[in-house]
């Protein structure tokens, strides 16, 4: 063998190296956003994440989508809302009390 031929083989296994890394890093990414996120569903968009790749790359645009679907309370804009909802009830709580106690 000569050089240009070892050469060849180190280029190729660098390529697959890379190439398996690659698909490793996309195969996981979805499940690490959504276990970032606190999602609820972790698991199954890991899995499709993995079986998407496995189908030649299908469903890994649906699980990498799903993992940034937010879930419950996890967005600031709907916390805020609800914390302001419940100043406005505990306001409306402490008016109706002085008024009941106003007219006993």
């Amino acid at each position: 063998m000569d050089i240009a031929s070892l050469f060849a083989c180190f280029v190729i296994a660098i390529l697959f190296f890379v190439i398996v890394a690659a698909i490793a890093f996309l195969g996981s990414l979805p499940g690490r956003i959504a276990q970032g996120r606190n999602h609820p569903h972790v698991d199954a968009i890991n899995a499709a994440s993995w079986i998407g790749l496995a189908l030649g790359g299908v469903l890994w645009p649906v699980a990498f989508v799903w993992a940034f679907i937010p879930f419950g309370n996890s967005t600031p804009a709907e916390g805020s809302e609800v914390e302001t909802l419940r100043k406005q009830v505990a306001e409306l709580q402490a008016e109706l009390d002085s008024l009941k106690s106003a007219s006993a």
